[in-house]
């Protein structure tokens, strides 16, 4: 038991869950009633509860999601079919335990810095752009983030009417304000198994919320994992997990003792869920007329696009670059929100030939992964159907789906289908688009990706020190930051990076409600607790030195993955070398 002074007994009538095979049952409308009602009865203790109580909670979740680490990497990688003791296990680790380790420790620290300074530090500077808006640099925060990702940085730019006065009073809102507490209902992702995990720490810890999270049926055999790891907020009663499909959804979703609700998924879930399904919710929807009166938050993918600008790259450059892209759309067999989707382009770039050869080069490489998605194999056949001339790459067994590359699509296409519709699977694409510059196709992929991309979750730049230190190049990237409408850019990296370093605030741009939700409404993660986010910005070296964990071709990615993710639960010098060896070993 933690030493916070708010009762915490074991609650009667809440399963104590085991780890088994097979599925696991539908919760009955008897637990999920008495679920909310645990709830609702602690929620106005747990939003008065003390920080220094909570860290004493979060600490007991830091030893006790680190017991289940293994136990949770090793559920996924049965159940994608990955095999065992390859370096793609690595995915399980650093998707799942390794990310919900680092966001329990960010909390600690953030909270330790709201006791001593009323809101969480700000590590990097505050500056105020020519416009007025105001950016903050959150990462790196400590000694290890600059070991750990050597030349990475990240920043936060705040919406405007912020200033650089105003912003600590944008900071940990519920930590200012005397609130008797809600009740959140978080629905979980199916596809990344810290995504749920992630979502109710955000509402219980920065918006001081309790919650019931509907573990997504894809993935509910990590329900009792999950309990086991975050067991001290089920004997507090203030979380509560419970299973089911569609029917069990909507029975939460308009249940009285439900305030609020969080969704990672789909565009259409969300429609769903505020409308109603089928042709009788778009009417509704056409009618501006819901059927769902609650504040509704979401993260709900795009079509990501990454950014390619002209420069003078050299043959190991343009080798390193092709795997970065293959990178971004094999990860999770292509199960991710942020999977590369639209490689952008200049026409007339002389190596855009060779950069699609090393992308051709590096997919025939990679092992096709088992669609464990539902719908993957039919949205793949819609692509397919609608480019007959995609290639396809890997020979497909049973389950399987191979990679596939639709190249040199009209920019000016009517309705395409892989500008439209996020693809979900292995598919990728690219387009080419002219112009007399580097700088005004940097200018011209930026409306593209504003005007025709569907989603505003996150965008990739790939650009050259040397285009760099082109005055002109340099104006048109720092302008197309600013323009991009999009919740996450990244340069030189993959977009998930914004993701898997937690203290950056993860969403969709902001201004999108459920008329046009687009990426969804909201962030989460943003440990910093940042409440007026406009975007965040990270940044990369062009060539990131070791190979990042997540390239496929990565021979001890698994190592590493398990070193860091001990790592985080427990940080000390003495572990440096072990991972230092297995990193440069990749």
């Amino acid at each position: 038991m933690t030493t916070a002074t708010m009762s915490a007994p074991k609650v009667a009538g809440i399963p104590q869950h085991s780890e088994a095979e097979g599925a696991i049952a539908e919760s009955p409308r008897e637990e999920l009633d008495s679920a909310l009602g645990d709830l609702r009865s602690k929620q106005e203790e747990w939003a008065q509860l003390g920080t220094a109580d909570r860290r004493a909670i979060l600490g007991e979740l830091i030893r006790d999601t680190s017991k289940v680490a293994g136990r949770w990497a090793e559920a996924c990688r049965k159940a994608e079919g990955i095999p065992a003791g390859t370096s793609t296990a690595a995915e399980e680790w650093l998707a799942g335990p390794y990310m919900v380790l680092r966001n329990l420790q960010l909390l600690e620290r953030a909270l330790t810095d709201i006791e001593r300074h009323g809101q969480p530090r700000i590590p990097g500077p505050v500056k105020t752009r020519s416009n007025g808006q105001v950016t903050a640099r959150v990462f790196p925060q400590t000694a290890y983030d600059r070991i750990f990702y050597t030349g990475f940085s990240a920043e936060v730019w705040m919406q405007p009417g912020v200033s650089r006065e105003s912003l600590p009073e944008t900071q940990a809102v519920a930590y200012k304000t005397e609130a008797s507490g809600s009740v959140s209902l978080v629905l979980g992702a199916g596809n990344v198994s810290s995504i749920g995990a992630m979502d109710l720490l955000y509402k219980l810890f920065v918006e001081k919320q309790v919650v019931i999270l509907k573990m997504h049926p894809l993935n509910a055999y990590l329900g009792p994992i999950l309990a086991d790891g975050f067991q001290a907020l089920l004997d507090w009663g203030v979380l509560r997990i419970v299973y089911g499909g569609g029917e069990v959804g909507a029975y939460l979703t308009h249940h009285a003792e439900v305030d609020d609700i969080h969704i990672t998924g789909s565009d259409k879930t969300v429609e769903a869920i505020v409308f109603g399904p089928g042709a009788d919710g778009a009417a509704r929807k056409a009618a501006r007329q819901p059927k769902l009166d609650k504040p509704i938050s979401s993260e709900l993918g795009n079509v990501s696009a990454v950014i390619v600008v002209p420069g003078p790259w050299s043959a190991s450059d343009l080798e390193f670059q092709a795997e970065n892209l293959v990178s971004m759309l094999t990860n999770n067999a292509g199960f991710n929100c942020n999977a590369l989707r639209v490689i952008v382009q200049h026409e007339s770039w002389p190596h855009r030939g060779e950069l699609l050869a090393g992308v051709r080069r590096n997919l025939a490489q990679v092992a096709p992964r088992k669609a464990y998605y539902p719908g993957a194999e039919d949205r793949h056949t819609a692509f397919l159907a609608a480019h007959p001339e995609a290639e396809n790459f890997g020979a497909a067994g049973e389950g399987e789906l191979p990679w596939t590359l639709i190249s040199g699509l009209s920019a000016d296409a009517e309705d395409e289908i892989c500008f439209q519709t996020e693809a979900f699977c292995g598919v990728a694409s690219e387009t080419a688009l002219a112009a007399p510059s580097a700088a005004e196709f940097v200018n011209r992929a930026v409306e593209l990706a504003n005007e025709r991309l569907w989603g505003t979750l996150n965008v990739t730049l790939l650009v050259h020190p040397k285009s760099m230190a082109d005055p002109t190049v340099a104006r048109a990237v720092d302008q197309a930051i600013a323009d991009l409408r999009y919740g996450t850019i990244a340069i030189n990296c993959w977009a998930a990076v914004g993701y898997g370093l937690v203290v950056t605030p993860w969403g969709g741009f902001p201004g999108h409600d459920v008329y046009d939700i687009q990426s969804g409404a909201g962030v989460v993660h943003n440990t910093l607790m940042f409440d007026q986010v406009e975007k965040c910005v990270v940044r990369a070296p062009f060539r990131i030195n070791p190979k990042p964990m997540w390239f496929p071709s990565h021979k001890t990615a698994l190592e590493v993955a398990k070193k860091i993710t001990y790592f985080e639960a427990e940080p000390s010098p003495w572990k440096l070398p072990g991972i230092f060896w297995e990193a440069l070993r990749g």
